[in-house]
């Protein structure tokens, strides 16, 4: 027996104000997520991106090509109901932030990460007050106590759609201090994500691109800027 497929049944998509944000209707029925929630979102801008993505809609229904769609929901119906629980998980970024382990050799990639993480910590201290320190090799480092409270409190100040894009930010960097560097425009989603690669770059180099793991990590890189254009929407919301 086939699985059962949503298949289109409406002609118009409609983007409608409420008073806790935007909703988006299909002939005047309001989208649902798949828990049933209204899916309603902060921003004008991020509901009218989940309206184009049901109007691209030909016959079936495939959230693989609804990212806006996609993560609304999981802000949703996830992170709004365990946000705490997210939160925590996120903050341990905190201890382990990729920008804070370094290459012990050659001379060359040791210095490319300095030049690229050290403005970054630099910029993490200016900012929160929060001195990472880093190391050399794999082995943890532990922070200060203080650093860590003050690096990772603007997630447990987030909003969940928010906290939905830092994770993807945070998970596919490594990097908290990188992730804060896009939400607070420190840094443009392009130099963040090279700043994130900056090994697997340097591989790349010595021994030459897998094609595979090129596309692979092309995927990566669009759901990267996907999360980083999903918290600017988020945080145009009703925050303004």
């Amino acid at each position: 027996m086939n699985a059962w497929v949503a298949k289109r049944f409406w002609n118009d998509v409609t983007v409608v104000q409420q008073e806790d944000g935007y909703a988006i209707q299909l002939d005047a029925r309001p989208v649902k997520t798949p828990a049933k929630a209204l899916l309603v979102v902060p921003s004008r801008e991020m509901a009218e991106s989940i309206a184009v993505e049901w109007r691209a809609v030909v016959e079936t229904i495939d959230p693989n090509v609804m990212p806006f769609t996609r993560s609304a929901n999981a802000a949703i119906d996830k992170v709004d109901v365990q946000f705490s629980e997210v939160a925590e998980m996120l903050a341990a970024y905190g201890g382990s932030d990729l920008l804070c382990y370094r290459a012990e050799a050659p001379n060359a990639l040791v210095q490319r990460q300095a030049d690229g993480w050290d403005p970054m910590l630099d910029w993490a201290a200016d900012t929160f007050g929060a001195r990472l320190v880093a190391t050399v090799g794999i082995m943890p480092v532990e922070q200060n106590a203080d650093a860590i409270a003050k690096i990772t409190a603007p997630l447990f100040g987030a909003t969940a759609f928010e906290l939905t894009a830092l994770h993807d930010l945070i998970a596919m960097s490594g990097s908290l201090v990188l992730a804060l560097g896009v939400t607070q425009r420190r840094l443009s989603t392009d130099d963040a994500w090279a700043l994130s690669r900056i090994d697997e770059q340097w591989q790349a180099e010595q021994w030459g691109d897998d094609e595979d793991a090129a596309q692979v990590i092309e995927i990566k890189r669009q759901a990267f800027h996907h999360a980083a254009d999903f918290y600017h929407m988020a945080n145009k919301g009703l925050r303004s």
